[in-house]
């Protein structure tokens, strides 16, 4: 890869990690505008200020427009989310996988259930 396509792989990524950005994304993606109060409670425990410097960002970078009905993705939007969308099955194989890897590391944790024989009667001396 050219230092050129590192330089914008390295600047959408850095765009995407910033806090909830991905996820105001995501809550976007059914394609229906969404106001700010429904993007909110869409997205889940951001705070108004941290929603509003997010969609500045993304407005800025051209992947999120607002029109009179709400906050919408636009075509380069639909595009990176279109490109994302395996994320999805990828998330659901892999969530599966930690749930086995987990129940697995229980069993090994959990020690052999030890089978206790009851004591023998004492013998009686007649």
């Amino acid at each position: 890869m050219s230092s050129k396509e590192n330089a914008a792989v390295n600047q959408l990524l850095a765009l995407l990690e910033a806090r909830y950005a991905l996820r105001v994304l995501w809550a976007l993606r059914d394609g229906h505008a969404q106001t700010f109060r429904l993007l909110q409670d869409s997205v889940g425990g951001i705070t108004p200020n941290t929603l509003n410097t997010r969609i500045k960002e993304l407005r800025e970078a051209g992947v999120v427009s607002h029109s009179g009905e709400g906050y919408c993705l636009t075509l380069s939007g639909q595009d990176l989310l279109k490109r994302l969308s395996d994320l999805q099955a990828f998330a659901a194989k892999w969530q599966a996988g930690q749930v086995r890897k987990a129940a697995a590391s229980a069993a090994a944790a959990t020690p052999p259930a030890t089978v206790s024989t009851p004591p023998a009667p004492a013998a009686s001396s007649h």
